[in-house]
């Protein structure tokens, strides 16, 4: 682990345009002695920083993993996202064009068997976290057998899911005792009305229902996900803030990302740096949690509150130098990038497809997805699927493109990918 003994306000890229001076950010990040956490003065100056860097920790090495999940940069992926539908109950303005999308006809998405034997590949091979995604994952009617076989596979440890949270409150005792183990949940505003404009539906209500019953289940933390766009929800950061003062939230503000058909701009974007100073604005002091190497958000505590809140940056802080994600599409695709570019089409001949990876990798290194469905319904045992998997992930860049970069290149709509 690397400690970096510096001025905070120079170190760190995110608080850059903030000086000691005017900062309203920096007298409320907090030094914790646990927690390897950014020290403050009475001055409002920072006399040094003793600030955790994940992109200098070491993978976590105490587990077995395949060859076959390490990418060229000695990253170990060891958690995977499954789409299980490109189908939902909401039309949120983040995730799906105004005009709707086409979906994929279902005979060409996965099965649940095939679901649970990629599945099973994976962990087999040093997975031990699966997240169920969607479109909405609770709109599949056979959710819970999904759940129950997963559940049972050797070595997975967690098993996830994402939802809007719509139909989950009455669902959800039936699927945490499928084995359903950890738990997100939507929400990019309180407001009803605003609701129903950023999602084209209604069912404000049906998701703070599903917030409580998860809590009362023992879900803890329970996660609220929450886009952040300008002129839409912006202003209700500390509201929902206060959301975790007497309950065990974990509010999670995340960075408005580019994807096909929600018309991003940078002027929508709110940085994260933006975020904190929101919040410590009203008042409050944030102390950072010291976070794993390969944790996607920024985490904090609050003295006085029951929950935390976390800040995404993906597009202005990405953390790719952590990245243990894989993506697992509801039509078989597989992705090892959020933000790779679309294929142009699937790549049928998996054993094609391993002999160039093997021998010609330039040549392919356009292809960022390639599809486990198809060779997995012409007949492909697992070492072939083994080799499928393990090309894709060794051709996996180190970062993703800039931010302006991420606008223009070319992906699916989010409800495709998965949340």
């Amino acid at each position: 682990m690397r400690y970096c003994i510096s001025k905070f306000v120079k170190w760190h890229p995110a608080l850059r345009n903030f000086s000691s001076a005017n900062s309203t950010v920096m007298p409320h990040i907090l030094q914790n002695s646990n927690d390897g956490i950014t020290s403050t003065s009475d001055n409002n100056d920072v006399t040094s920083s003793k600030m955790y860097d994940p992109t200098c920790e070491k993978f976590p090495a105490d587990e077995p993993v395949s060859n076959m999940l390490v990418d060229s940069f000695g990253r170990r992926h060891t958690y995977l996202r499954i789409s299980l539908t490109e189908r939902c109950n909401l039309r949120c303005l983040y995730c799906m064009p105004a005009e709707g999308t086409e979906l994929t006809p279902s005979p060409q998405l996965l099965s649940q068997n095939e679901i649970v034997r990629l599945a099973n590949l994976f962990v087999s091979s040093g997975v031990n976290k699966i997240r169920l995604t969607g479109g909405e994952p609770t709109v599949r009617k056979d959710i819970d057998d999904i759940c129950l076989q997963l559940s049972h596979l050797k070595g997975l440890k967690t098993l996830a899911m994402t939802t809007n949270g719509i139909t989950l409150a009455n669902k959800l005792p039936r699927l945490k005792e499928c084995g359903l183990t950890l738990l997100n949940i939507s929400l990019d505003t309180l407001v009803p009305a605003k609701f129903e404009f950023m999602t084209r539906r209604r069912g404000h209500e049906r998701v703070l229902k599903s917030i409580d019953a998860a809590i009362e289940l023992g879900y803890s933390p329970v996660k609220v996900n929450c886009v952040v766009m300008r002129g839409f929800n912006d202003d209700e950061i500390c509201d929902f803030v206060e959301l975790m003062r007497e309950k065990p939230i974990n509010v999670r503000f995340i960075e408005f990302m580019p994807f096909d058909g929600n018309v991003w701009n940078s002027k929508k974007l709110v940085p994260y740096s933006e975020m904190m100073d929101i919040v410590v604005r009203s008042g409050k002091v944030l102390q950072r949690i010291q976070d794993h190497p390969t944790e996607t958000a920024k985490n904090f505590r609050i003295d006085g509150h029951q929950g935390t809140v976390s800040f995404i940056t993906s597009m202005t802080e990405h953390f790719c130098a952590g990245c243990n994600r894989l993506r697992l599409l509801a039509d078989g695709n597989f992705k090892v990038c959020l933000f790779g570019p679309s294929e142009e089409a699937h790549l049928n001949n998996f054993l094609v497809i391993s002999e160039l990876s093997v021998k010609m990798p330039g040549t392919v290194r356009l292809f960022l997805r390639v599809s486990l469905r198809d060779p997995l319904r012409n007949g492909a045992d697992d070492t072939e699927l083994e080799a499928i998997i393990e090309a894709a992930i060794k051709r996996k860049k180190a970062a993703h493109a800039g931010m302006f970069d991420l606008a223009k290149t070319p992906n699916r709509p989010m409800i495709h990918i998965g949340g």
